[in-house]
């Protein structure tokens, strides 16, 4: 499960905090593309590697001067030391991703879980209603 609260960035454990988000993420979005037929190998995902840190490398530039313009701090070098990582967590990711392809997706389909609960979406329902009634 992703826990979307604000996590640490965690550059020294790919297996917590926001470097695990992003190793997972990653994994994920290449499964999907594998079904839509997209291969994959150390070569693509170096070229995503390398796209992906030049264009968040200009998002950084763009956002230091959007924060310089309005008298805001940027933290350039801890901005840079997440896009490394994230970087370099794209090829982990590849790597696992050529390791194990047919790795069971994170978060199996609703058909599936339909099928496993066939009430799931009343109890959600329900579940909802109970803590609008008790918390609104």
């Amino acid at each position: 499960t992703y826990d979307h609260k604000h996590q640490d960035l965690s550059a020294a454990n790919d297996q917590s905090g926001l470097s695990k988000m992003s190793i997972d993420i990653a994994k994920s979005l290449f499964r999907k593309l594998a079904t839509q037929g997209v291969t994959f190998n150390n070569e693509n995902f170096r070229t995503l590697k390398a796209t992906y840190f030049r264009i968040a490398l200009d998002h950084i530039d763009a956002y230091h001067n959007d924060a310089a313009i309005n008298k805001l701090s940027f933290d350039i070098h801890n901005e840079e030391k997440a896009v490394e990582l994230f970087a370099e967590n794209i090829m982990k990711a590849g790597e696992m991703f050529l390791e194990k392809p047919m790795e069971t997706p994170f978060i199996p389909s609703w058909n599936r879980v339909q099928s496993a609960i066939p009430n799931i979406f009343d109890e959600i329902c329900h579940a909802v209603e109970h803590d609008r009634a008790k918390y609104s």
